[in-house]
């Protein structure tokens, strides 16, 4: 898929903020310190479109990139910071739900993972809330440059036994440092469009 134009459009915490004009949304969802902003980044070819914060769990907004302005990519909150209160804890948890459960033009969630370790307690508890709604067909492992190239199949089959995937989910490897995996998940985005019939443009990227 080419990328043309990438834009920041809104931050949200309620259904009244979020864009109404309900085009076709992708979300990306992950602990605080997955290195969810820099994938972002390096899949709309941005250096600073989503923003690194140097406090992990600090992000507790849905924020909102339009695409080609023809889709959305969201930006959920990051989970799992040891330091985040029970207060804000418990609002991120209704907005995520409030999210999940009542977007109808949300067409899928993809879980990011680090590719380094095994998924946590709240990876797992995270996919499968994805997946009671009806998403997580896809899971994104990041950080794939550090981890060499005879690693990979046995980290790759850690983090399906423990998410419990299907034959049929993916796991789509990616490194923002090198840039690599990115045509994979943008590939898997566009299939999903396919099978839906969305009328969104398949415009191959350059080589």
């Amino acid at each position: 898929m080419k990328i043309k134009t990438s834009d920041f459009v809104t931050s949200a915490v309620a259904p009244s903020q979020y864009p109404e004009d309900m085009l076709p949304e992708v979300a990306l969802v992950g602990r605080s310190n997955v290195g969810k902003s820099s994938t972002i980044n390096t899949m709309l070819g941005r250096k600073k479109l989503a923003r690194i914060s140097a406090t992990p769990g600090k992000t507790r907004t849905i924020n909102f990139f339009i695409i080609n302005k023809e889709f959305y990519l969201v930006d959920l909150p990051g989970y799992g910071y040891a330091k985040v209160s029970k207060t804000e804890k418990a609002s991120w948890g209704k907005t995520m739900e409030t999210y999940l459960a009542s977007r109808k033009n949300l067409q899928e969630v993809i879980l990011l993972v680090d590719i380094r370790h095994e998924p946590t307690n709240d990876d797992k508890m995270m996919y499968d809330w994805l997946k009671h709604f009806g998403y997580g067909s896809r899971v994104i492992a990041t950080k794939l440059d550090k981890i060499t190239r005879s690693q990979l199949q046995k980290n790759l089959k850690i983090i399906r036994q423990k998410l419990e995937m299907t034959k049929e989910d993916r796991i789509l490897p990616v490194s923002s440092l090198k840039k690599q995996g990115v045509e994979e998940v943008w590939n898997s985005i566009e299939e999903l469009f396919i099978e839906r019939q969305l009328p969104i443009t398949i415009e191959e990227a350059p080589k």
